[in-house]
Order: structure tokens, then C-alpha cells, then sequence
């Protein structure tokens, strides 16, 4: 993932960079200096920031080798992940 993917994605989940870092469990600092290519993070740190926004309905795309972006998938909802209690996970909130 590279930082401007980061952005998009971002963009695309009407996300801050706050609510970023809840979700992938990371200081919100990291993701500004990533995002603005000061340092590049650990490659763990990289992959937690991608599921994070995977787990959105980000989906990280390179077309036809045209170049990397992102998308969003087809979904019911978007935006910050909801949590469900786990003895109120059923089929028709399982994701």
C-alpha cells in the first residue's frame, strides 16, 4: 500500500486519519508521517493500516497494471466498523 492508497482510502470512508489508527490499532502519528512520506512504517504496521481499511470495504486495486488505487466494494454500509457484540452475531449482521 502506498501513503497516497492510504489517502484514498481515507477519502473514500470519509475516515481521519483518527479514525484510521483506532481501527488498525496504531498512533495516528504514524499514519501522518506515512501519509505524508516522512518515514515508511514497519511492514506490519503497513498491513494493519490495509486490513483496517480492507475491513471498510476498501479494496486495493492495480488495473491492467495501469497503476495502484483503490475502490470500494459493494457493500450495505460504509464508513467507521460497527461493532457487534459476539452473543448478537447472526446472519444477517455477519459481514
Amino acid at each position: 500500500m502506498t501513503p497516497a492508497q492510504c489517502r484514498a482510502g481515507r477519502g473514500l470512508l470519509d475516515w481521519t486519519r483518527q479514525a484510521l489508527a483506532e481501527a488498525a490499532h496504531i498512533d495516528k502519528e504514524t499514519i501522518e508521517r506515512f501519509e505524508d512520506r516522512y518515514s515508511m512504517p514497519q511492514t506490519a504496521t503497513v498491513l494493519a493500516l490495509k486490513r483496517a481499511l480492507e475491513t471498510g470495504g476498501v479494496i486495493f486495486v492495480d488495473e491492467d497494471g495501469q497503476g495502484a488505487g483503490v475502490r470500494l466494494r459493494k457493500s450495505k454500509s460504509y464508513g467507521r466498523p460497527t461493532v457487534i457484540p459476539l452473543d448478537e452475531l447472526n446472519a444477517q449482521n455477519d459481514e
